[in-house]
Formats: C-alpha cells, sequence, structure tokens
C-alpha cells in the first residue's frame, strides 16, 4: 500500500493485530515509532549494500563488516543511499534532529560543554519528542544525549557538574529538559564503553558495568515488556535509543565485545580498510578491527530489539528506524577527524525505515537533510497537522508511502561547519564562527572556507562523486566556474531560506554566484 498514512486510519482497524497490547490508541491508527542512532556509524559500513539487490543503487564498495541483521532489516525497508548529516557533529546533529531546525536556530552550533554556554539545546524549541507526547505517545529515551550545556546541578552532588574536567562535557539532564520524554535513562556524553552511567527518570545514577549497547538494549527489552510497569501501555509509545559506540574509542577490548572483535582481528589493515582513499599506513589504522567490532555489536543489539517487538507481537504496528549522526572518516582522506567534514565518510549516514504493510522496501537516493528527519518521522506517524510552524526541515513521508508522490525533492543539502568564535577571559566561548559553509548534491560535493578575520575564501573542496566517488581529486574552482556558479547559486539560497550567518552577513556574496535571495 503506497498511499499517506492519513488515508489508511480506517483500514488499520481490519489488521489483526497478535498482541496483548493493542489498545484504543493503536487500534485507532496510530504507530509505535522507535528511532535508533547509534554514534558515528557511516553508511558505507552496512554490509547489505554489496548485496545483489542494492549493489547497484550505489558507486562504492562497502567496507568489509558482518552486518547480518541490519541486512535483513534492509530487505524488509526504504533504504536511503544518500542521508546526510549536515553539521556532523553530535550535539549540533542532535539538535537539529530534536527541532526540525538547522544548527543556527537550534541553540546547538557547536558540541555542548560546559565552556560553552551558547551551545544548549533551545528549552522553549517543540521537538519531535513534544509533537509526540501532545499527541498521546509514552516517550521513552535511553543513552547518550549531548545537547545540555553542562552545569554545576549533578542529583547526587548538589552543585557540582557530574565530572571533575575542565571543561565538563558530560551532564545531568532535569526533568524539566527533557521535552516531553516521560522515562528517562540517559546521560550527555561519557566514552567509557565498558564503564558508562546513566540516570534514571528519578534522578538516579546507575554504573552498570557492562558495554553500553548491550546495557541500554536490556533497558530497551524491560520497557518494552513493561517490567515494573514503567510505561502507560494504553498509549502507543516513541523511543529514541542513542548508542555510543561505534564512537571513539576503539582501540581495545575494553571498547568492544570480544566476540565481535575476534570476526576481524586477523585481516590486514590493507583488507579492512578498502576505500581507494584510506590509508592502511596511518596510526588510525589499527583502530579499525575494534570499529568494526562496534558497527557488528550494535547491528546485534538492533536485532535484539527487533525480536523483542517480533516476539511481543508489536512490529506490525511499530515504525523502526535506523540512522546515525555522523559517519567515519577511519583514515580516508588522510584524516585524524573521524567527523566534522564535506567528506562522503563524514556526511553520509544509515537511513533505514521499516514500516510493515505501509511502506514498499526498497532503495531511494532522497538527499534527506537533518532537519527534514523531525517533519518526516512525524509525517510517517500522522502527525503531520502537528509539525511546529518553525520548523526549518521539510516533510518528506509521502514519498516513503509512494517514490512518484508529488513533492519536490530537494537538490542539495547544506554542509556546515562552525568553530569557537570569542573567547573571554574566563574562557568561556560568547559566539561562534562559521568558518565553512557548502552544498552536497547527487553529483558534486562543494565546500568554501573562510578567514576569521578577513571573512575572505582561504581554501575549497569540490569532488565529482559520480565520477570520482571517492573524492580523490579535489577540483579547482576557476576551471570548473559553471558547475561551481551552479552550486553556489543553490547553497546562497538554502542559507538564505534558513538565515544563516553566511546570508545574514553576505559572507562571499557575489563570489562564484553565490546570492542571498
Amino acid at each position: 500500500m503506497n498511499r499517506p498514512f492519513k488515508y489508511l486510519i480506517g483500514s488499520l482497524g481490519l489488521i489483526a493485530l497478535n498482541s496483548c497490547e493493542a489498545s484504543n490508541a493503536t487500534q485507532a491508527g496510530q504507530p509505535n515509532v522507535i528511532y535508533i542512532f547509534p554514534d558515528q556509524f557511516r553508511n558505507h559500513a552496512l554490509e547489505f549494500w554489496g548485496d545483489e539487490s542494492f549493489r547497484e543503487q550505489v558507486n562504492f564498495t562497502p567496507d568489509p563488516v558482518r552486518t547480518p541483521r541490519l541486512n535483513q532489516f534492509a530487505r524488509e525497508s526504504v533504504v536511503l543511499s544518500s542521508a546526510q548529516s549536515n553539521c556532523p557533529l553530535s550535539s549540533p546533529h542532535r539538535g537539529m534532529l530534536f527541532t526540525g531546525m538547522y544548527a543556527n536556530k537550534s541553540g546547538v552550533p557547536l558540541n555542548c560543554n560546559s565552556s560553552r554556554p551558547i551551545s544548549s539545546l533551545r528549552e522553549d524549541a517543540i521537538c519531535m519528542s513534544d509533537v509526540f507526547s501532545e499527541a498521546g505517545y509514552d516517550c521513552a529515551y535511553f543513552g547518550k544525549l549531548h545537547l545540555d550545556f553542562p552545569t554545576p546541578n549533578d542529583p547526587q552532588r548538589p552543585g557540582r557538574y557530574v565530572e571533575d574536567r575542565v571543561p565538563a562535557w558530560d551532564a545531568y539532564t532535569p526533568p524539566g529538559r527533557r521535552h516531553g520524554f516521560n522515562y528517562w535513562y540517559s546521560y550527555g556524553t561519557f566514552d567509557e564503553h565498558k564503564n558508562p552511567h546513566y540516570w534514571d527518570t528519578d534522578g538516579q545514577r546507575h554504573d552498570p558495568q557492562e558495554w553500553s549497547p548491550k546495557h541500554e538494549t536490556d533497558k530497551v527489552v524491560a520497557y518494552l515488556r513493561n517490567e515494573g510497569n514503567v510505561r502507560d501501555k494504553s498509549k502507543p509509545f516513541f523511543m529514541m535509543i542513542a548508542m555510543n559506540p561505534p564512537h571513539s574509542p576503539y582501540r581495545s577490548l575494553e571498547d568492544c565485545m570480544e566476540e565481535d572483535y575476534l570476526l576481524y582481528k586477523d585481516t590486514s589493515f590493507d583488507n579492512l580498510l578498502i576505500r581507494p582513499n584510506a590509508d592502511p599506513n596511518m596510526e588510525k589504522a589499527q583502530c579499525a578491527p575494534y570499529y568494526f567490532a562496534s558497527i557488528t555489536g550494535v547491528d546485534r543489539e538492533f536485532g535484539r530489539i527487533l525480536d523483542t517487538l517480533h516476539d511481543m507481537g508489536l512490529d506490525e504496528n511499530t515504525i523502526v528506524i535506523f540512522s546515525s549522526d555522523h559517519g567515519e572518516t577511519m583514515t580516508s582522506q588522510r584524516t585524524d577527524d573521524p567527523k566534522n567534514s564535506p567528506y562522503a565518510e563524514s556526511m553520509n549516514v544509515p537511513f533505514i525505515v521499516r514500516y510493515p504493510g505501509q511502506l514498499t522496501p526498497g532503495v531511494d537516493d532522497l538527499l534527506i537533510s537533518t532537519p527534514d528527519v523531525m517533519p518526516t518521522v512525524l509525517g510517517l506517524s500522522g502527525l503531520e497537522a502537528q509539525i511546529p510552524g518553525d520548523v526549518q526541515g521539510y516533510n518528506y513521508a509521502p514519498l516513503f508511502f509512494d517514490k512518484d508522490a508529488s513533492v519536490t525533492r530537494p537538490q542539495g543539502a547544506l554542509y556546515l561547519q562552525n568553530l569557537n568564535g570569542d573567547i573571554d577571559t574566563e574562557g568561556m566561548v560568547q559566539n561562534y564562527f562559521p568558518v565553512s559553509r557548502g552544498i552536497k548534491t547527487h553529483q558534486y560535493t562543494l565546500a568554501l572556507y573562510i578567514d576569521k578575520n578577513t571573512k575572505q575564501l582561504t581554501h575549497s573542496v569540490l569532488f565529482d562523486d559520480v565520477n570520482d566517488p571517492y573524492q580523490l581529486n579535489n577540483l579547482p574552482l576557476e576551471e570548473n566556474i559553471d558547475i561551481v556558479r551552479e552550486l553556489c547559486a543553490e547553497m546562497g539560497k538554502q542559507l538564505n531560506r534558513i538565515e544563516d550567518p553566511w546570508a545574514l552577513e553576505k559572507i562571499l556574496e557575489n563570489q562564484y554566484g553565490i546570492i542571498y535571495n
């Protein structure tokens, strides 16, 4: 059935639900929704891209990684090959994901820490979870949040930060900043994968001493089974699950499960880092087996969640989405920075949506941007009328129900990179500097970088991603001026629409075809 969900509500009453979970709400047609987004999981680390039914949809060879549960899930889902993380950093992505607004509007232009009071999720923003809560959903959040400006509010140590390093990165999120989530098992950011900690709904701290994706999946399964009466079974549920791995560190068995590491430990770096732009001689190459082990471990835990849905008879009326906040370069382009770049390994993320009986499985090259995710998820759930008016992203849900729907497809996805701006005498960041803006289309990737003082162009990247899929040849702007002008015109139009700093300050206006109107 390839019709928008709002036209299907009347017919859903004919579908037999195989679970005692069926309630008045779900019988009326409201689907459950699970959004799972492990950190730093690049699109290329999905094994199924090498399978016969998917291989022709992309122009790259996938990493030699094992993801059996995601392989099967993809065959049951709509899979986007070109989903883009516009500002490929943890906090800015999450701000855009939650609010449907770009980083200049969400309140989160930089990764959140205690030296950046300017970067924290806006309390007045209406987030995706707020909408689901208002629509009668039981809302639960599990795992990494990294959206708060850390303050001295440790529930166990009043008046102190939750960690002692300066600046503090980890944070406790009080109830007033949870944006509609009534069930809470989360933390700010903390990178000890086998020594994680969490604060629950009541602010109690938990230190489980086990690999975080496994522990979080245990909690998700317990929530689904309603152990301890933690959710209202008369309501549909909306869950966000933010696993930290395969995020760094990825250096030892303290970072992943041994059973997964054994799958890769005897494979040479040359045979793990098979992308032509990767350098197996870099020191970081030693991380590859641990990174891929984390991918496989996340795949297994994801499978456990799917199994629980199936065993409880909830899978037929549950939208499950698998994505990530950004990718991982893993020695590609000879950079040690895993993210925060316009390279495909950094920007291109998984985006896989399963909705049994409502979506026809297949691959689509929709250039979805991070701010589009919030309105699209609401649209998939039949809540398009509740999309807040200040959302800057677009609702592409009709294209998931019908690839030929009369919805204008995006011509490009913006690339944004921000850095610290002015810093006061106490080391506090006062503003941010928009060092780079660019655009990714189906054929090209362009990014322009400017000097902090002069606001003039310092360098650029331009790749023909069709003929140079591994971005090995940085094309000179002047020798490709017609292409550059076309790309800059689209970039300028989009930056102007979202009121980006480059548009407000007229940065590089009338150069290379940039016009802000």
